[in-house]
Parts: C-alpha cells; structure tokens; sequence
C-alpha cells in the first residue's frame, strides 16, 4: 500500500486528510492512504521519513513549510523561487523533492472574482505561505505590500500604521496569518474595517470557520469575501498530479 499523508504540528483539524479520503473513495483509488504526521519539531523529519514504509509524498503545513527545506535533496523552481514548500515527492530512489502548490490554488481561487480596479493588495503576515501569496500576486500583476507586527526588512506596514488612506489604496487584502482559525474564532487581524468598501476583496487562507471575524466585518462593509477552501482544494489536485501514484 503506497502511503501520503500531511507533515505538520497540532494537524488534527486538518482538511487534507479527509479530502483525499473522500477522494480515494469516490474515485475508487485503493492502493494508497492519506495520514496526519504530527510532528513536535522539524528535527524529527528525517527520522519519520526513514520509518514510514512506501511513503510517496507529504503536503507540509504550518509551521515546516520553510524549516523542511534543509532536508530536502532539491526543489522544483517555483518552490526555490516562492522560499516555501507545501508538497513533498518522494522518488523510487528515495529523493525528496520539494513543489509549492499553495501559489497555483490561491490564484486559481482569486482570479474570478478580479476586477479592473483591483490592482494592489496587503498581504497580512509573513509566514510560508504569504511568500506562495506572493509569488501569486506577481504572476497576476498586482502590486502587493507585506503588513507585520514588527517592522523588518521587506514589510512595508505594521498594523499600527494602517491607516484608511492605505486601505483605500489597496483593494485586495489577504489574510495569512492564522488569527481566527478555530477553536479561536474571535480573534482577527486588527485594520481599519471601516475603510472597507465594496470595491474590496477580502481573502482569508483560514478554511475552519467557513466565515472568520475578519470576513464577516469584510461582509458588512459590503466587500466580496473568499475563504481558503477552494484554494485548499486546487492545490491539493496539484500535488496529486505531482506524486503520480499509479
């Protein structure tokens, strides 16, 4: 039995591994498992790689998908290019290869809903995969800031120093960090929701709740909302058609 599965920490919320159960149900694939590998540190990586008999491929989620870098044998140019990896393939010569899918779901998720005026977007955080957000954003010719806690090199804002005017200015923002995702449901990014108009995009990665805090607030303002599922689920075909199990 070929085996998949998700590396992360505190996964069990996880949406992948029912998807691809579900996936493996309807289409009648057999031969091949999908499983959470919890894991408390990245150092335990090579050791759950070494274990796990006729392991194929990994998705990578928060918090590895940059620290799973060094132990990988080569990336595909996208993945070196984004500085973030989100799929894993494994090759009969036992090679770990890294791809970063999350790019492809999120533009394929946003494109539709794109208009003419919608030429600059806040990227809220700067973890693995607002690099991926990123990448997306340069593809489609949108002009993009990082907004942060702290100011470091390469964030053009703090949330302290989001003002309407700069909400006016940007007309997509995306929130990236994981502010909101269940059990803690209260919590959001903290901008001026008030300046948010109905020309705005509000895109949030998190997928549990279907509606966070920071779209309902989006929804008042009369702005077009978007979670992470269908973005979750694009990639995820991705990195299906990258490990080719047969």
């Amino acid at each position: 039995m070929n085996k998949l599965g998700l590396l992360g920490k505190n996964i069990s919320y996880s949406f992948s591994k029912s998807y691809f159960k579900d996936k493996f149900e309807n289409e009648q694939i057999d031969n091949v498992s999908y499983e959470n590998f919890d894991i408390e540190t990245i150092e335990l990586f090579p050791s759950l790689i070494k274990n796990t008999k006729n392991l194929k491929g990994l998705n990578v989620t928060i918090p590895y998908k940059e620290s799973v870098i060094p132990f990988l044998d080569e990336l595909d140019d996208k993945a070196k290019e984004i500085g973030a990896v989100n799929t894993i393939r494994i090759t009969k010569k036992s090679k770990l290869i890294g791809y970063n899918t999350d790019y492809y779901g999120f533009k394929k998720s946003l494109t539709p809903f794109l208009k003419n005026h919608h030429k600059q977007a806040l990227i809220l955080g700067t973890g693995g995969a607002s690099k991926a957000i990123a990448y997306s954003l340069k593809q489609l010719n949108i002009k993009y800031c990082f907004v942060s806690r702290t100011a470091k090199k390469g964030v053009e804002f703090t949330y302290n120093t989001l003002t309407k005017d700069v909400i006016n200015q940007y007309q997509i923002i995306i929130n990236c960090t994981p502010l909101g995702t269940s059990p803690n449901v209260d919590l959001y990014p903290n901008i001026p929701y008030d300046a948010i108009t109905s020309n705005h995009i509000l895109y949030d990665l998190i997928y549990n709740p279907a509606e966070t805090k920071f779209l309902k607030q989006g929804k008042q303002q009369h702005a077009t909302t978007i979670n992470g599922l269908n973005m979750l689920k694009f990639q995820a075909e991705k990195a299906w058609s990258i490990w080719k199990i047969d």
